[in-house]
């Protein structure tokens, strides 16, 4: 369904500068019987009467202010949060079927939710908090709960995953999501000269990047391998064999293993073992 069949001003009220007045004028639009809603739903949907669709629309524009002034904690803007809504609405009427015997407005409802949630999961961190479905329903239930409750304790945060079907470590760490906040990579001066902020910037460094010690652990890996196969060639070769098979090979061999292959005891393995690394560390030291 386009856009275009709600006027600008109706469909995105934080472009108008003035939500009072949003508000106000959605509100005098009048509420739409049983029977024209009805009337309306079947015209959209065998005639694809866009101008009933819009009177659909504009007819529930109130009730999308109503569920986004239940989001208001969550520091957004309730503009935005209404376009939001304003869009799930528009995605109900869409998708309603009059046949149902259901009002508009409570099929809406979950449209109009959904798209409300995704706005807030998207803007209320600059790192998204949630992901997975189970997530999403953890974040809201538990940012509920938590304004009621305060830190939980543990016998709360159980009885949050056995309602929610997860576990205990997921709300844990979910609450402590909900507990940070974003800091910006590089602060500005701290107004206290006395307390400076220490930005990310100065802990957060890293030298992966960095060509110089690419090269150099490149060189000195490089040195290691050549003086650990020049120790491997001043050994016999059974003790090349030992080491190869138990320290050099994907598939390594046991100690019983290498002992039926040559006839001795496992012991007398570990010793010739023993005996070979200490000559190779002697090597790499050297």
């Amino acid at each position: 369904m386009s856009t275009a069949l709600v006027p600008s001003h109706l469909l995105a009220p934080a472009g108008t500068g003035n939500l009072d007045a949003y508000i106000q004028e959605v509100y005098k639009i009048p509420v739409l019987t049983l029977e024209e809603e009805q009337d309306l739903a079947l015209r959209y949907r065998d005639e694809e009467d866009i101008d009933a669709a819009r009177r659909l629309v504009l007819a529930h524009l109130r009730f999308v202010v109503h569920v986004a002034k239940g989001y208001s904690g969550y520091g957004l803007n309730l503009g935005d949060l209404i376009q939001e809504g304003n869009i799930g609405l528009m995605k109900a009427v869409k998708r309603f079927d009059p046949d149902r015997e259901v009002r508009l407005v409570s099929f809406a409802v979950h449209w109009i939710r959904a798209e409300m949630h995704e706005f807030i999961l998207r803007n209320w961190r600059i790192v998204k908090v949630a992901t997975t479905k189970a997530q999403r329903k953890l974040f809201f239930n538990l940012r509920k709960n938590k304004k009621r409750l305060g830190w939980l304790s543990m016998a709360e945060v159980n009885r949050v995953a056995e309602d929610l079907g997860v576990k205990p470590e997921t709300v844990l760490e979910m609450e402590s999501r909900l507990s940070g906040q974003d800091i910006g990579f590089d602060l500005t001066a701290a107004d206290d000269e006395d307390k400076p902020q220490v930005a990310p910037a100065a802990y957060l460094e890293t030298h992966v990047a960095d060509p110089e010690i690419h090269v150099t652990d490149a060189d000195e890996s490089e040195h290691n391998n050549g003086l650990l196969y020049q120790g491997l060639g001043e050994l016999d070769k059974r003790s090349q064999d030992i080491i190869r098979r138990r320290w050099l090979s994907e598939d390594k061999s046991t100690l019983q293993e290498l002992a039926d292959v040559y006839g001795v005891s496992a012991e007398r393995i570990r010793q010739l073992e023993a005996n070979a690394m200490k000559k190779l560390r002697a090597s790499l030291a050297a």
